[in-house]
C-alpha cells in the first residue's frame, strides 16, 4: 500500500518519509546510475499543451502520426499515471566531441555508437525500483511515451527550450538526452531556470532548410533530421541538395548553439564514435546487404530506419558530394529490385554527371 506524500507501509506500521528527504533521495540514485542532472516539476497539463494541438492541426509533424495520438494523454501526466503528482526530468550527456570523424559524410552525434533508448532504459528501470522503494508509482520514458518532455523539463528548471525546440542546458548546452518519470510521490518542485536565448538567432540562420519556421516552432517536414529518419518515402528534390553529405540526422541548429562552450565529453563511452561505422567511405555502405546492415549497425539507432531509407541517403549525399568513382557503384543500385534506392540513385548520377 502506498500514498503519494513519500510515506510507505512495513506490516501494518506506516513508515513516514519527508518529502525533501525523498526528493534527496531520488536525486542521489539519478547521480549515482550516471545521470548529469534531475530535477522536479508539478505532474499539471503542459505549458505548451494548446500550441502543441495547433502544431499537429497544422500537419507540422509529417509522417509522424504517434504524436498525433493520445494528444490528450501526452499533454496531462495525469491522464497517463492515475494519481500522479510529480514528474522527474532527467539529462544524460552524450556529447562525444566536437571533432567530426574523418570520413566523407555526417552522422548526427547522437547516433554515434550505441542506441540511447538502450542505454537509458536500464537505468530507468533502476530508478523505478529505488522510487517504488519510497512508495512511489511511476511510468518512464526516453522519448517514447506520450509526455511533452521539454515542457515539464523547462518547469524543473532542467534548461529551457531553445528557438529551434531544442532543449537547452546551462552546463550541457545542447547535448544531452531527456528522461523522465511520472510518479505518484510528492517530491518538492524545482524552480524555472527561465529562457537565456536571448535575441540569439543562430540556430535558426544555420538550419540548411529553414525548418524553424518562427522562434520555437519547427516544421518537421522540412527538418534534415526528419527527412532522413522519420520519413518513409522519397526526399521531396527541393531539400536534396541541402542534405549535403548528411546520411542520418543533423546537428547544424545544436552546433550553432552559443551555450555548448560549456559542453564536456560525456563519460558513457556507449556515446563515443564507433570505429567500426566511421571506417567506411560513403559509397562503401551501398556494398551492404541487409544482413551486413544489421551487423553493422547493431545496438544503433540507424538500424531502425532500416537499409532501404538508409541507402537512401547513402544516395542523396553521393549526389551532394560524390565524384565519377561512385558512379559504378550508383548505377548497380539504379538497377537494383529496390525502387526507393533506384530513384535516389538514379538522382545522384545525374548530378555527378553534371558536375564532370
Amino acid at each position: 500500500m502506498t500514498s503519494t506524500s513519500g510515506s510507505r507501509y512495513v506490516g501494518s506500521q506506516r513508515v513516514s518519509m519527508d518529502r525533501h528527504i525523498a526528493k534527496q533521495n531520488v536525486q542521489f540514485i539519478a547521480k549515482k546510475l550516471g545521470f548529469d542532472d534531475c530535477r522536479i516539476s508539478r505532474a499539471k497539463v503542459a505549458t505548451h499543451a494548446e500550441e502543441y494541438k495547433r502544431w499537429i492541426e497544422d500537419g507540422c509533424a509529417g509522417d509522424m502520426k504517434w504524436l498525433e495520438r493520445n494528444v490528450e494523454r501526452r499533454v496531462d501526466p495525469a491522464k497517463v499515471l492515475e494519481g500522479a503528482f510529480s514528474v522527474v526530468s532527467l539529462a544524460m550527456n552524450y556529447f562525444p566531441g566536437a571533432e567530426d570523424p574523418d570520413v566523407d559524410y555526417r552522422i548526427a552525434r547522437y547516433a554515434w555508437n550505441d542506441d540511447y533508448h538502450d542505454v537509458i532504459e536500464e537505468r530507468l528501470k533502476e530508478m523505478n525500483l529505488a522510487m517504488e522503494g519510497l512508495g512511489g508509482i511511476q511510468r518512464f520514458y526516453t522519448d517514447t511515451g506520450p509526455l511533452l518532455e521539454r515542457d515539464f523539463a523547462t518547469d524543473s528548471g532542467l534548461g529551457w527550450s531553445g528557438k529551434s525546440t531544442v532543449q537547452i542546458h546551462r552546463k550541457l548546452g545542447t547535448w544531452f538526452f531527456l528522461a523522465e518519470l511520472i510518479t505518484t510521490l510528492d517530491l518538492p518542485p524545482d524552480l524555472p531556470f527561465g529562457d537565456h536565448c536571448g535575441k540569439c538567432t543562430r540556430c535558426i540562420d544555420a538550419c540548411p532548410t529553414n525548418a524553424i519556421t518562427a522562434p520555437h516552432r519547427m516544421d518537421a517536414r522540412r527538418c534534415i533530421s526528419y527527412l532522413t529518419i522519420e520519413h518513409k518515402g522519397s526526399i521531396p528534390l527541393e531539400f536534396r541538395k541541402q542534405i549535403g553529405d548528411r546520411i542520418y540526422g543533423c546537428d547544424d541548429c545544436l552546433d550553432a548553439c552559443p551555450w555548448n562552450r560549456f559542453a564536456q565529453i560525456s563519460r558513457e563511452t556507449r556515446f563515443h564514435a564507433r570505429e567500426s561505422i566511421f571506417q567506411n567511405r560513403l559509397r562503401d555502405f551501398l556494398e551492404l546487404d541487409d544482413d551486413g546492415f544489421r551487423s553493422l549497425f547493431a545496438k544503433s539507432p540507424i538500424k531502425r530506419i532500416k537499409r532501404s531509407r538508409f541507402l537512401r541517403n547513402v544516395c542523396v549525399a553521393l549526389g551532394n558530394v560524390g565524384s565519377d568513382d561512385d558512379l559504378p557503384a550508383l548505377e548497380r543500385m539504379a538497377k537494383g529490385e529496390d525502387a526507393l534506392v533506384a530513384e535516389h540513385a538514379q538522382w545522384a548520377i545525374e548530378e555527378i554527371k553534371k558536375g564532370m
